[in-house]
C-alpha cells in the first residue's frame, strides 16, 4: 500500500474553520503527525486552532525554504519512517501547490509512488474568479506584478492586450501594503472599458468583492485595501 501525501488547505484569513473547511478534512488533518509547510509558524497556528490528536510538540513540521529547498532534502522527508502514516502539505494561505512552492513536493511524491490526495478548501484564485463575473473558461494567473513603475505599466498593458486578443481573464496579486498603489496604477493604465474586479479578504468577515469598468472605478471612492489580502482580476473588452 502506497504512502499518502494529503494536500490540506489552510485559511485565507482570520475566520472560523467551519466556515471554509469541511469537517472530514479537519478530521483527516487532525490525525496527521508529519507535515511539510511553506511556513511552519503559520502551520502550527492552523493546527492549534483546528485541534490535533497528538500534542503539537509531538508533531513534525518541515519548512520549505522560500529560496528553494533542495530536492534531496524533500526526498529525505518523504522517505522518512514518519511518512509511513501519511504526510500533510500545507501552504501559508489557501490551497497548497497552487501558486505555492509545495508543487515541487507533490511532483517528488508522484515520483516516489505516493498516493496524492487533494482535499477541499478555499482557493482565492477560484473564489475570486467565481465572484468576478469575468470569463471563467479562459483565464491566466500571473502571481505578483512587477514592482518598478515602468515595468509594471508595460506588464499591465501587455496583460490587457492578451486579455483582449484571447478573450482571457487576467488574475494577479500584490503584497498587501502595496495594494492601494497597485489599484491606482490599474486605474491609470487600463482602458476605461476594461472590467476590473477587486476581491478582498475572501472567506473572512472583511470579505468584499466588486466588479466595475475602469471608468466606473475612477468615479467612485477607492476601496480600503491597505494590508488586506486582495486578488485583482480584469478582462478587456473584445
Amino acid at each position: 500500500m502506497s504512502k499518502t501525501l494529503h494536500l490540506i488547505p489552510v485559511p485565507l484569513g482570520d475566520s472560523a474553520n467551519e466556515v471554509w473547511l469541511p469537517s472530514a478534512v479537519q478530521q483527516q488533518a487532525s490525525q496527521l503527525s508529519f507535515f511539510i509547510a511553506e511556513n511552519a509558524k503559520t502551520a502550527r497556528a492552523f493546527l492549534k486552532q483546528m485541534g490535533t490528536e497528538r500534542p503539537l510538540q509531538d508533531i513534525t513540521i518541515h519548512q520549505l525554504d522560500k529560496h528553494g529547498t533542495p530536492k534531496k532534502q524533500i526526498q529525505q522527508w518523504l522517505q522518512s519512517p514518519e511518512a509511513e502514516h501519511g504526510i500533510g502539505l500545507v501552504s501559508e494561505a489557501g490551497c497548497p501547490a497552487v501558486a505555492d512552492p509545495g508543487a515541487v513536493v507533490v511532483s517528488l511524491a508522484h515520483d516516489l509512488g505516493f498516493t496524492v490526495k487533494p482535499h477541499v478548501g478555499p482557493s482565492s484564485i477560484l473564489l475570486g474568479l467565481m465572484a468576478s463575473g469575468l470569463d471563467g473558461q479562459n483565464f491566466c494567473f500571473h502571481g505578483y506584478v512587477p514592482k518598478q513603475a515602468d515595468e509594471q505599466s508595460r506588464t499591465l498593458k501587455q496583460w490587457e492586450h492578451n486579455s483582449k486578443k484571447q478573450r482571457q481573464s487576467q488574475i494577479f496579486i500584490e503584497t498587501p501594503y502595496r495594494n492601494p498603489a497597485l489599484f491606482d496604477a490599474l486605474l491609470k493604465t487600463l482602458d476605461p472599458s476594461t472590467r476590473l474586479c477587486v476581491a478582498r479578504s475572501l472567506t473572512t468577515p472583511d470579505e468584499w468583492v466588486r466588479t466595475h469598468s475602469v471608468s466606473q472605478w475612477r468615479n467612485q471612492t477607492a476601496p480600503e485595501l491597505n494590508k488586506y489580502p486582495t486578488l485583482f482580476l480584469f478582462q478587456a473588452s473584445a
